[in-house]
């Protein structure tokens, strides 16, 4: 073998292991992130108790309306968005707050996935809307804005707005949701869903007690924070080694068996 021939290989093996150095470093910088922000919305949960604790008596004054579920809504109380195909063999269920940059993360790391899964019918999803960076934050923007989220469920645009929501996240300590009029104005990222019954609803908080609801069976469902991912019953959020590829792999081989 000549050396050019010799220096060729050497090359493309440094290239081959520099890619693979790479993949492992955004791999371990994606998991960081998504740790790391989970510390925030899981130390705010801490707060939230107290919170709760000290005003045990505002949940009766905010459940002072009817409880009126989003379209669709199922599970125990109707608490569960649902999105993907009933007859999936495998059901994530997701317990988050729009407010919660550790959401974010996750949803930015493993929606690519999920929207897969869902879409070829292998997984569904049901989605639980919390209220724990209000808690901590103070403010009303994780309850308006899953309000906002129903709303959208109504309209059968959910998977839609929720991606939205999380895209335009504003910062933990801003409360930019609490206002109507800037998730008005991100409905109009979603193709149909600005309509005079979306508006409406938006506004009048058709949906706010039901959030409530879904908030308080959170706080009495002894979780740690948001988010909270269980794959078939199993807390995979808690899972280190759990990767976007890892959970592919698991719900293509439940649907094998």
């Amino acid at each position: 073998m000549s050396e050019k021939n010799r220096e060729g290989k050497r090359t493309a093996r440094e290239r081959l292991a520099e890619e693979r150095a790479k993949q492992k470093t955004a791999e371990k910088r994606r998991r960081v992130l998504i740790v790391g922000a989970s510390v925030v919305c899981v130390l705010g949960l801490a707060a939230v108790v107290g919170v709760v604790a000290a005003n045990a008596g505002k949940d009766k004054d905010s459940k002072s309306g009817p409880v009126v579920a989003p379209s669709g809504a199922k599970g125990q109380d109707s608490l569960a968005i649902p999105v993907g195909k009933e007859g999936a063999k495998s059901t994530l269920v997701v317990w988050e707050d729009f407010r919660c940059p550790a959401c974010k993360a996750f949803e930015a790391a493993y929606r690519p996935t999920v929207h897969e899964l869902t879409e070829s019918g292998k997984l569904k999803v049901e989605y639980h809307l919390a209220t724990i960076i209000d808690g901590n934050m103070g403010g009303s923007g994780s309850r308006t804005a899953a309000n906002a989220a129903a709303c959208a469920q109504d309209a059968g645009k959910f998977p839609a707005y929720h991606d939205v929501l999380y895209e335009n996240q504003p910062d933990e300590t801003s409360d930019d949701y609490a206002r109507t009029e800037k998730l008005l104005e991100l409905a109009k990222k979603v193709d149909g869903l600005d309509t005079p019954a979306f508006r409406s609803c938006v506004e009048k908080g058709t949906h706010n007690t039901w959030v409530d609801k879904s908030a308080a069976a959170f706080r009495g469902g002894g979780f740690s924070g948001t988010p909270t991912v269980l794959l078939d019953g199993k807390n995979i959020y808690q899972d280190r080694t759990m990767t976007p590829a890892k959970l592919k792999q698991q719900v293509e081989a439940a649907n094998k068996g």
